[in-house]
């Protein structure tokens, strides 16, 4: 491996600290990340939005459900910004077939609740492998690291609660006592008005959008250092040929 083609500084880590590397990947490339990523996120959530009429819960839930479709295409943005290289829509574009539309049907479905999906994306999403020797991969990554994909997980699941609620508190703040005491009823009564579901989803879509990329290099920096500790130093090529950087 030409391991001056790196970005970033690969060794053998505490996987917390891994956790770390991967935010720092998302701060020093969030343009590349918000700016390709975004023109796919936004009209997902315009359309999921569009449904608060049909039920209040529907907008929050359709983002729910395929942010692993589009954690896909900031992993391709992070594959890319661990050798420096920038990424535009354009590319983000040209590889819709690899990125968007590969293991869609098992994205959506069979992984959709796996609590360590983060972790193992990139060996779906990047290194090609299939049936029987991706199971294979899947057991080498999470072998003694189970419990802390589980954490990590957790922590930025908790993460979306606090900031969710937080801006609904915000919001509280700064209402008069008696629009408070109103809106504490709407917020937690059996019957809310479509205009507080339609806030309390563009909430969620809002802390998915700045939260969800963190998430995702969190856990292809985790991935990063299993591999490191797997296979040292052996991953460029792979990465290179996945998308044809």
């Amino acid at each position: 491996m030409q391991v001056d083609a790196l970005a970033v500084a690969l060794r053998p880590r505490p996987m917390m600290e891994a956790c770390d590397l991967g935010t720092r990947l998302v701060q020093r490339h969030a343009a590349s990340v918000w700016g390709s990523v975004l023109p796919v996120y936004l009209p997902i959530a315009a359309i999921a939005l569009g449904t608060v009429e049909i039920a209040g819960w529907l907008p929050a839930f359709i983002i729910f459900w395929l942010k692993p479709w589009l954690d896909r295409s900031v992993l391709f943005v992070l594959s890319r910004s661990v050798f420096g290289e920038p990424t535009r829509f354009a590319d983000l574009w040209h590889a819709q077939g690899e990125v968007w539309w590969r293991h869609l049907v098992s994205t959506l479905t069979l992984r959709r609740l796996s609590p360590w999906r983060s972790f193992t994306q990139a060996a779906h999403q990047l290194e090609g492998q299939r049936g029987s020797a991706l199971n294979k991969r899947k057991g080498q990554l999470l072998r003694g690291r189970r419990g802390v994909g589980f954490l990590m997980h957790s922590a930025f699941a908790n993460i979306e609660a606090i900031f969710v609620f937080g801006l609904f508190a915000l919001a509280l703040w700064f209402e008069p006592d008696w629009q408070r005491r109103q809106g504490m009823v709407e917020l937690f009564g059996h019957e809310g008005s479509v205009s507080l579901a339609l806030a309390s989803s563009l909430a969620y879509a809002a802390v998915v959008m700045v939260v969800e990329p963190f998430y995702v290099a969190s856990g292809f920096a985790m991935y990063l250092n299993r591999r490191v500790e797997l296979e040292a130093w052996d991953i460029e090529q792979e990465f290179r040929r996945a998308f044809d950087a």
